[in-house]
């Protein structure tokens, strides 16, 4: 058993790893100490956003922080609004309340169980693993001393994309980290001309809330293939099977030309195709880690896209927002690839872009350039202080595929040798190369599950 755990992250995966071991009975008091980097941690950029236009893509009744009590979640809305039904699909902001009073409860219940808990309000600059315990490094060379460490980082810092120059990110007007402009976003009554590059629920969320705080602007949407996300239905409906059949047939060839085929005759054989999709997401995970490397890079080269539409949807209400914006002439979809974005004399920015399928590119002319290109896991690259730290000092593996870190499917992380470390663990994003499917909510709550039972067996 550790009795001494440093948690590092100051999101919904941090959360839900503090509160199921605060909620543990265990043989001897556990000391938690916690690198939030903040003094309300919970909320973290997923659930951060104040905007009632920013839906949850999973229905209220899937969204509980604990295995042990999916439900939670509505059972907290419903207390607030009885009309609130397990179907709807409730705004963030309010999923960010119910993660705070899980917490807070949690930490105050923590003395029954002879649990303390210390909320470190900076970030973790510096973490040093060895046989002995984990030492961590943070605000101004201090230093804490833990028997393990959970990393819960949630998604790296956006990166601006390739051909951006300098002076077009020192002007503003291009927006890599599309969360905070959006925080601080005035409304505006100028005729706008918005790009957004990118066009996965990110770049839906960005798209609504501008569009009604700018009601002049018009937006574009720049992707590969220019699709938005799939609409979830309105009414709940639950998978057609347990999916065991199809999962047993791919693995039967783990060929990722063999597993879209199988897919297609699956979805051409439901009543709807969102009910195979959806049937698949308890064997995900197994299905990915049985994947050959080459297969999986293939997978993310041709048919990352296709999945992560089907797979994430968007609620009825967002999907009905976005075709009244497209109906009238205020948004619109283009498929290529950004070439380059400079900055003009007037202060404007240039936009060059390739079309798909061509050779031919266009420029044309933004006054906002708006960056929303998903989750950022590349560890290898990233100016994320304490990532960059594990990774120069030859600490962590990064993952092969840029999917976060190198681990074991059940949160170990690998060292610089490929070996699994005792002592240091991560939950969520980073965990993406080793389970792809590790972003979510209920995902998530089973890591921290697991991850608990380790720390305190």
């Amino acid at each position: 058993m550790f009795q001494k755990v440093a948690i590092i992250g100051g999101g919904a995966a941090a959360a839900t790893l503090v509160s199921e071991l605060l909620e543990r009975r265990t043989p001897k008091p556990l000391h938690l100490t916690w690198f939030a980097g903040s003094a309300q941690p919970g909320r973290g950029v997923a659930y951060g956003t104040p905007s009632d236009r920013h839906l949850l893509n999973v229905r209220a009744a899937s969204m509980g922080m604990f295995v042990s009590k999916p439900g939670g979640f509505l059972e907290y809305a419903q207390a607030a609004n009885p009309n609130v039904k397990g179907s709807d699909f409730l705004p963030r902001r309010l999923y960010g309340d119910f993660l705070r009073s899980r917490v807070d409860a949690a930490v105050a219940n923590a003395r029954q169980f002879g649990h303390d808990i210390n909320l470190v309000p900076f970030c973790a600059q510096s973490l040093v693993p060895s046989s002995e315990g984990v030492t961590i490094g943070y605000g101004e060379g201090e230093e804490a001393h833990a028997d393990a460490a959970v990393l819960a980082i949630g998604s790296l810092p956006p990166r601006p994309l390739a051909g951006v120059q300098d002076a077009a990110l020192a002007s503003g007007r291009y927006v890599t980290d599309p969360w905070p402009y959006l925080a601080a976003a005035e409304s505006d009554d100028r005729p706008l001309r918005v790009l957004v590059i990118g066009l996965g629920l990110t770049a839906v969320d960005v798209v609504l809330e501008l569009a009604a705080r700018w009601p002049r602007a018009r937006f574009t949407a720049l992707s590969r293939h220019g699709h938005l996300p799939e609409p979830h239905l309105a009414a709940a409906s639950a998978p057609s099977d347990d999916g065991n059949d199809l999962a047993e047939q791919m693995r039967d060839d783990p060929n990722i030309r063999t597993w879209l085929h199988r897919l297609r005759e699956a979805t051409d054989n439901a009543d709807d195709w969102r009910t195979v999709v959806d049937s698949m997401r308890p064997h995900t995970q197994g299905l990915w880690q049985e994947l050959p490397d080459g297969e999986k890079a293939r997978f993310l080269r041709h048919a990352r896209w296709a999945w992560e539409r089907a797979r994430h949807r968007m609620p009825p209400k967002v999907a009905s927002s976005v075709a009244s914006l497209e109906k009238a002439g205020r948004f619109e979809r283009l498929r290529g690839r950004m070439q380059a974005v400079s900055l003009r004399i007037d202060g404007d920015l240039d936009v060059v872009r390739r079309e798909t399928g061509g050779d031919a590119t266009v420029t044309e002319t933004y006054d906002i350039v708006i960056q929303t290109v998903g989750l950022n896991t590349d560890t290898l690259r990233t100016e994320h202080t304490l990532m960059r730290q594990l990774v120069i000092d030859d600490l962590v593996t990064p993952d092969r595929m840029g999917l976060g870190l190198a681990a074991q499917p059940d949160g170990h992380l690998l060292d610089g040798d490929g070996k699994p470390r005792g002592n240091l663990f991560a939950i969520g994003s980073l965990l993406r190369g080793a389970l792809w499917e590790s972003t979510a909510i209920p995902e998530i709550r089973k890591q921290a599950q697991a991850v608990a039972n380790m720390l305190v067996k």
